[in-house]
């Protein structure tokens, strides 16, 4: 058989529809998360009106800058060329439903605007160099307005100075994975009589035996209980080298 330049030319425009279909089945979802707030909701809404219904945050103002661009609803860019991922939160990725109205969300409060950071001190920055911290507008939590919008879904990844279950509201997204998870934590200081079998450190990322010592001399702001040492394994603490929990 012999392959002409028709022939050819067909192959190629074969491959190219299939390549295309493949990237569009694998196209990158982050976990899946969506939501069905149209991306008007907010449109006609004031940012004064909205930031009404939320209370002064907690979170200090460590570094300052202008958000340039928004890349999605968890991450922005500053003047000084920083990346910044929201801290404990996580939005719809571009494509997937829901995208639209969480970044656009975000523009309105943070676009060519100046704004403040509280950056994790457990954790300052991601596996992709982002900078790990609260968004502070107007001296309210923007994270915590996403998780209490519907707008964002939490994501705990310890270490982490920030508890985002407490920024949860009747709206909030909270994956399965996190469903035992203890939700009693604070950053007040807990009695003993809220623990479990197991303490994890928030900081260091361990976890110990609720009688070993190292557990016991834990900062209560640091304190994370877990009821099995499975769950604390799955939320990505490592076992403590001396009691071996």
């Amino acid at each position: 058989m012999t392959i002409t330049k028709k022939n050819i030319l067909t192959i190629l425009i074969i491959l190219i529809i299939a390549l295309g279909a493949i990237s569009i089945v694998s196209a990158y979802s982050g976990t899946g998360f969506t939501h069905d707030i149209p991306f008007s909701k907010y449109r006609d809404v004031s940012n004064s009106k909205i930031l009404s219904g939320y209370n002064k945050t907690e979170c200090h103002v460590e570094k300052t800058g202008v958000c340039t661009q928004v890349v999605d609803g968890d991450t922005i860019y500053l003047d000084t060329g920083e990346k910044v991922r929201f801290v404990g939160v996580n939005t719809p990725e571009r494509g997937v439903e829901g995208y639209i109205a969480s970044k656009n969300f975000v523009q309105k409060f943070c676009l060519n605007k100046k704004i403040g950071l509280d950056v994790d001190n457990s954790k300052n920055h991601d596996k992709y160099g982002r900078t790990l911290a609260v968004v502070i507008v107007d001296g309210k939590n923007l994270n915590e307005m996403l998780l209490k919008e519907g707008l964002a879904e939490v994501m705990y990844i310890p270490p982490s100075e920030f508890y985002p279950f407490n920024w949860a509201g009747d709206s909030t997204h909270i994956p399965s994975s996190y469903s035992t998870y203890s939700h009693t934590h604070s950053n007040k200081a807990s009695s003993s009589s809220d623990s479990g079998s197991y303490v994890g450190n928030s900081n260091s990322g361990k976890f110990h035996k609720s009688t070993c010592k190292w557990g016991q001399k834990t900062a209560e702001h640091n304190r994370v209980y877990f009821k099995s040492r499975a769950l604390a394994i799955s939320q990505g603490y490592q076992p403590c080298k001396v009691c071996n929990p």
